[in-house]
């Protein structure tokens, strides 16, 4: 399969590269940087709204992780601003340029975030993880 993996130089995504391309899948990496000639990346721009679109087409799937760091720095107003317009201007670029392609992905993978909610009997998880969020200013 040929996957397209946003936040491939994160924590999680660098080990979902690695897993990846040790099962034979042809990875390449959506880089917010001029894209290294020879390497299989392509390069994207979210705050300015670019993105290498015809780099794009002929994929199996996609895999968007890429958003500001949630664990690093205080959680300051400015910083929870960054984090979601991070995200929602992300995934936003990459869905409307997949919608457009002539042949998109079949499968798109979009993973803003992962923490752990600590378990307070009686409360559902969905409802912990809103309260999570509400309480930081994210919903």
């Amino acid at each position: 399969m040929k996957i397209l993996v946003s936040g491939s130089h994160g924590l999680v995504g660098t080990a979902l590269v690695r897993s990846l391309t040790a099962e034979g899948h042809e990875v390449i990496r959506l880089v917010r940087r001029d894209h290294s000639f020879g390497s299989p990346e392509v390069e994207w721009h979210p705050n300015q709204g670019l993105i290498d679109a015809e780099h794009v087409e002929g994929l199996d799937a996609v895999v968007h992780l890429a958003g500001e760091s949630i664990a690093s720095g205080r959680w300051t107003a400015e910083k929870k601003q960054k984090i979601r317009d991070s995200r929602v201007k992300g995934t936003e670029l990459l869905s409307r340029s997949l919608a457009r392609l002539s042949r998109p992905p079949a499968t798109l993978v979009c993973a803003a975030a992962i923490s752990v909610v600590s378990d307070r009997g009686g409360v559902n998880r969905a409802e912990r993880t809103r309260e999570w969020f509400s309480r930081r200013g994210l919903r």
